[in-house]
């Protein structure tokens, strides 16, 4: 197929598709799949052999959100039966990070609820951070606390912190539709913050809240704009108790695509397959490390994942290799910053717990299954804020 000769051409010279040919990714047929696949795939060994990037989220404080972020089960109004819990102590944060990095994760991203911290939260996770790095001194600490202050960005890296994550999750257009108590400049703001602090900017989104494909290529030209260096795509997780607990829009070949799409437009940044790969992509996950080279181990903020022993597994029989603490991520001519950081499926972390109101039939050539699959979600019971070991 000549689109995707080009697209697999530009990729390797890290030059963008145009816009049409992004939304031709994105309306490839499923016979074409393999295909896309394979070509997405080039570019994504070119940049980062067959390499998979592990990371651990860390819930921090769990609900009780004061903003409405549709896609989140941690939002204002939300009914979903979550985990609810005020801010860990640092050597509880701690404890839980070494259950990830035993498991092989490279960075732990500190995630809280809320709309952006205050100086109080910031000496905390200060806190949390040098404890962590004096238990593991190679391990990479990325923050995801909200919006942030002027100055907050510089405190966070001169306690140690790598990256900060802030998603624009969808278009700038559709943005007044998922969230009404901040707005799309907010976010890019934190973002550009955080770069300026120093900090590596980690920022991605969320497909299947009813966007169409526009919006879809409109927030990934957008990310790449920003130049984050990692961009965790999260799919929505629609959990019961969120405003679309009923919206379930994307099928496994649809996840495929809008990874690929995002892997042609942004071929050199780490790619990161996030929240929800469980749910929609399901037993074509395998098929997801050729066009992502980082995913997160274990469970996510509010929902549960696969186990982790599971994750390890199914990188090695899809032929892939955890990237080892001493590996650096990017290629070297993006190594100016730092590394990464991620998303999950509930919070302001790249969260896809909860979903926004969908257009019916924005979904391109995608097509809603005929029934809700709750069966697949399980809400998180274990790990941060409980008794229980944490999944790694």
């Amino acid at each position: 197929m000549d689109l995707l000769n080009t697209l697999v051409e530009k990729g390797l010279r890290r030059e963008p598709p145009t816009r049409e040919e992004a939304l031709a990714v994105l309306a490839t047929s499923d016979d074409e799949l393999l295909d896309v696949v394979a070509a997405a795939g080039k570019v994504r060994r070119q940049w980062f052999g067959r390499r998979v990037k592990l990371n651990y989220l860390i819930n921090m404080k769990s609900g009780l959100c004061p903003e409405d972020c549709s896609y989140c089960s941690q939002r204002l109004g939300s009914k979903a039966e979550i985990l609810k819990y005020t801010w860990l102590k640092p050597d509880e944060a701690s404890k839980v990070a070494a259950a990830g990095v035993a498991g092989g994760a490279k960075r732990v991203c500190l995630v809280a609820s809320g709309r952006g911290p205050t100086d109080r939260d910031i000496d905390r996770v200060s806190r949390t951070i040098e404890a962590i790095k004096e238990r593991h001194e190679d391990v990479e600490v990325c923050a995801c606390l909200g919006l942030l202050s002027e100055g907050q960005g510089e405190r966070l890296r001169a306690a140690g912190a790598d990256a900060y994550n802030h998603n624009l999750n969808t278009s700038e257009a559709t943005y007044g539709d998922i969230t009404t108590t901040h707005t799309y400049a907010d976010r890019v703001d934190t973002v550009r913050q955080a770069r300026a602090a120093g900090l590596s900017a980690c920022s991605g989104l969320i497909a299947g809240m009813g966007e169409s494909d526009e919006d879809l290529v409109d927030v990934v030209f957008s990310l790449r704009a920003l130049d984050p260096d990692s961009v965790p795509v999260n799919f929505l997780i629609p959990m019961e108790g969120t405003p679309l607990e009923r919206e379930w829009h994307l099928t496994p070949q649809r996840c495929l695509r809008i990874l690929a799409m995002a892997r042609f437009v942004c071929p050199d940044v780490e790619v990161r397959l996030a929240g929800g790969r469980e749910v929609h992509l399901r037993t074509l996950q395998p098929l997801a490390l050729h066009l992502a080279n980082s995913i997160f181990l274990g469970d996510y903020l509010t929902s549960e994942g696969q186990a982790g022993q599971a994750d390890l597994d199914m990188i090695a029989d899809a032929g892939f290799e955890v990237e080892g603490a001493g590996t650096t991520t990017l290629p070297e001519h993006r190594t100016g910053g730092c590394a990464p950081c991620g998303g999950d499926g509930g919070g302001t972390c790249g969260g896809s717990d909860g979903s926004a109101q969908p257009t019916p039939g924005a979904e391109g050539n995608a097509q809603a299954p005929s029934g809700l699959r709750k069966d697949l979600v399980s809400v998180r019971r274990r790990g941060a804020g409980t008794d229980l070991a944490p999944n790694a």
